[in-house]
C-alpha cells in the first residue's frame, strides 16, 4: 500500500520482524554496524526516472555478475542519524545537507541524483516504520546508510543505464572500540586519500577501498587510524581515512580552531565538521580553514602552542586524538581524556542531537 505521508513509497511491511525481547536483546550491546533494522526502502532508476519506491523488508539483493557497480564502482553513499528525545520524540541531524553531497557525489560519478525531497522522504518512511529500533541509551543513535550504486548488467565501460537507491538502518553505540578514548593515528608517507580533481570530495566506495592499506599500516603501528597527507607534496594535513581533522592552538578563549580547507576538492565536505565551525564561532573560539602543514603541527607542539587535536565525523561525531605518529616521532597530546575544548565541542554538538542542548540553528529534523 501507498502511505499517503510518503506518496512515491509502497509499504510492505515484513512478515518477520522482531519481536520486542529479541529487539531489546540486540539494543543491549551495540556496536557500530553490526545490527540492522526490519526494514529498507527501495528506488530505482530505470528508463531516465526515478520510479516508484518500495519499503520491505530488510534482506540480500539479487545481482548478475556483470553489474556494473562490481566492475566500474559507481557507487556512493551517506551517514546521518536519528535521536530519541527524553520526550519521545525522534529526528535527524541536518538531512538536508547529506541529501545536497548525496547528490553532488552522484553527480562526479556520471549518475543519475536522487531529489533531495525523495532522499528525506526514504529517510522518514524507515524511520517512522521501524521507530521501535531508535535506541534511547546515551551516547547511542540510529545509523542511516542511503546508498546508490549502478545496476545495469553490463561489461562495456560508460555511466550505467539503470541504477538503485537503497536506504537501511542499524542501531549504533560507540563507533571506535576504545569508546571515548582519545585515538591514535599515524601519518602515512605511502599512500594518499585522494588527488586534486579526482574523487575525493565525493562519498564514493572507491575512496575507502583505497584507504584499507594505510589502515591496515596504521593498526601495525598500533596506532587506531591513519592520517593522510596532500598527494602533491606529502606536506600538508588533509584527513584520517573517514573523518576530518581539527587542531587546537592555544587554550581557553584565545584558542584557535583549524581544520583544512576544502578549496582543493580532495577532501569531503562534513556535516559534523560544518556543523562544529558554527558552534565554535558562537561559543566565542576563532576559527580558520586554511592548508595546515605537517611542519607548522609539529613546530606547535614543541613550542607548546598545539593544545588538542580532535577528528569529526558522523559515526564518531567528535573523537579526541591523542597521539599523532610518523617518521619523525610522536606528538603526544590528550593521551587519557578529551581537552576541554574538544570535550565542550562534544557536549554542545551532541547535546543538540539528543535534546538537552537549545537547536539555535535549525538543524533537528523531526521524523515522528
Amino acid at each position: 500500500m501507498t502511505n499517503t505521508s510518503h506518496p512515491h513509497i509502497t509499504v510492505q511491511v515484513s512478515p518477520h520482524c522482531k519481536s520486542a525481547q529479541e529487539r531489546d536483546a540486540l539494543l543491549s550491546n551495540l556496536r557500530f554496524g553490526s545490527v540492522f533494522t526490519d526494514h529498507m526502502v527501495t528506488i530505482r532508476w530505470v528508463d531516465g526516472a526515478w520510479q516508484q519506491g518500495e519499503l520491505k523488508a530488510f534482506g540480500p539483493l539479487s545481482l548478475s555478475p556483470a553489474t556494473s557497480t562490481l566492475h566500474y564502482a559507481q557507487s556512493i553513499f551517506e551517514g546521518l542519524k536519528a535521536y530519541r528525545h527524553a520526550d519521545g520524540k525522534i529526528v535527524t541531524f541536518r538531512p538536508t545537507m547529506n541529501a545536497r553531497r548525496f547528490a553532488a557525489s552522484a553527480r562526479r560519478l556520471a549518475m543519475p541524483e536522487l531529489p533531495e525531497e525523495r532522499f528525506i522522504e526514504a529517510i522518514e518512511a524507515l524511520v517512522q516504520q521501524d521507530r521501535a529500533w531508535v535506541p534511547s541509551a546515551p551516547g547511542t543513535s540510529l545509523y542511516l546508510r542511503p546508498l546508490m550504486f549502478a545496476t545495469e548488467a553490463s561489461l562495456g565501460v560508460k555511466p550505467a543505464n539503470e541504477y538503485l537507491t537503497v536506504v537501511f538502518a542499524s542501531p549504533a553505540g560507540a563507533y571506535f572500540a576504545s569508546g571515548s578514548a582519545p585515538v591514535k593515528l599515524w601519518v602515512t608517507r605511502d599512500h594518499v586519500r585522494a588527488a586534486p580533481h579526482g574523487t575525493g570530495s565525493a562519498k564514493c566506495g572507491g575512496n575507502y577501498a583505497a584507504s584499507l592499506l594505510a589502515q591496515a599500516q596504521a593498526k601495525e603501528k598500533g596506532c587506531d587510524q591513519v592520517l593522510y597527507l596532500d598527494a602533491i607534496q606529502r606536506k600538508f594535513i588533509e584527513e584520517l581515512g573517514g573523518m576530518n581533522f581539527f587542531a587546537v592552538l592555544r587554550s581557553g578563549q584565545s584558542a584557535r580552531l583549524i581544520t583544512p580547507d576544502l578549496t582543493s576538492g580532495t577532501l569531503l565536505a562534513g556535516v559534523t565538521r560544518d556543523s562544529i565551525l558554527k558552534l565554535a564561532a558562537d561559543m566565542g573560539y576563532k576559527v580558520e580553514e586554511r592548508p595546515i602543514s605537517l611542519d607548522e603541527l609539529r613546530s606547535a607542539y614543541a613550542d607548546g602552542t598545539l593544545q588538542e587535536a580532535f577528528a569529526c565525523g558522523t559515526a564518531a561525531v567528535i573523537t579526541a586524538i591523542g597521539s599523532i605518529s610518523g617518521d619523525f616521532g610522536t606528538i603526544k597530546l590528550n593521551e587519557k581524556e578529551s581537552g576541554p575544548i574538544t570535550d565542550s565541542l562534544y557536549q554542545e554538538l551532541y547535546g543538540i542531537q539528543c535534546g538537552t542542548k537549545p537547536d539555535r540553528h535549525g538543524w533537528l529534523h523531526r521524523i515522528c
